[in-house]
């Protein structure tokens, strides 16, 4: 008999859930999140959804949870992933007294294809505790700064340990994981010198890798070019540098990799929609 399922959220007062979306931390739609949460669920829990559009994924941290998908129901235990592919109705329970999960909602897009299943899959011992502690924190941190670390933590996580299980060419992932660890180390290294004249050139020597190959491993983990990444990460120590403190415009301007102000400014219009003194006056 066909399983049927209906739209349904039924949360109880003993369920408390931390949303992360576009509100309190906008940088999740740069990996093409569309919402996130850490949840201590207990008592009465029964989400359904009928034929979503994005690809849920649910970490069961401590406790267990069962699910109904349309090949019948499986449970998901502590330290393991269910990857619930887009298109895919399915309905979510406790149950343990208590469960503490983390989920993602990823948009149906290339970037994410790999979850791109005929069915529910569920994954052993996936070790994602550093992304719930990386979501956490992108729940409570104001600091763009500290934000974007902790989104780097939540992209690593996805690409090396959400992804990697999914492949069945291992060596061809050990390699992929590789490219990403240097991505995010070359990324790191520039953040710590925004001052300095990035063009493809310098990236690709930083890399290691011919200017090619860094545009498409930056469009595939950034969904940026090189050039339009270094620029993310100017605009953002900009705002955290407009916010946290007094100095002029032209000196952010200059610490951040821009020697004319004017050009720093129409930048940071473009990418805000205000002016930095605006954008420090709306703000402030």
């Amino acid at each position: 008999m066909q399983l049927s399922f209906r739209d349904i959220v039924d949360i109880g007062p003993k369920c408390f859930e931390r949303f992360i979306d576009s509100s309190n931390a906008p940088e999740i739609s740069d990996l093409e999140i569309e919402l996130a949460g850490c949840s201590n669920l207990s008592g009465n829990y029964i989400v359904g959804r009928v034929s979503p559009p994005n690809h849920t994924l649910f970490y069961s941290i401590h406790g267990q949870g069962k699910f109904r998908v349309p090949s019948g129901e499986m449970q998901l235990n502590e330290g393991q992933l269910i990857i619930l592919p887009a298109g895919q109705s399915f309905e979510v329970t406790i149950v343990s007294d208590q469960w503490d999960i983390i989920w993602v909602n990823l948009a149906d897009s290339e970037r994410w294809k790999s979850f791109s299943k005929s069915e529910a899959v569920v994954l052993d011992n996936a070790k994602l505790e550093g992304l719930h502690h990386a979501m956490e924190l992108l729940y409570l941190e104001r600091d763009v700064d500290s934000r974007g670390a902790a989104m780097q933590l939540v992209s690593r996580y996805l690409y090396r340990i959400i992804d990697a299980p999914l492949s069945n060419e291992p060596c061809h992932d050990e390699k992929e994981r590789r490219q990403v660890n240097r991505l995010h180390g070359l990324f790191s290294a520039v953040e710590k010198q925004l001052q300095f004249d990035w063009d493809m050139k310098s990236l690709s020597e930083k890399a290691h890798y011919s200017a090619p190959h860094l545009h498409r491993l930056c469009l595939q983990v950034f969904g940026r070019s090189p050039k339009q990444h270094v620029i993310h990460l100017r605009m953002t120590r900009a705002k955290s540098l407009l916010l946290s403190t007094q100095w002029p415009v032209s000196y952010i301007a200059s610490y951040v990799g821009y020697a004319n102000v004017f050009t720093f400014s129409k930048r940071f219009k473009k990418s805000t929609g205000l002016s930095p003194s605006a954008f420090r006056e709306s703000e402030g």
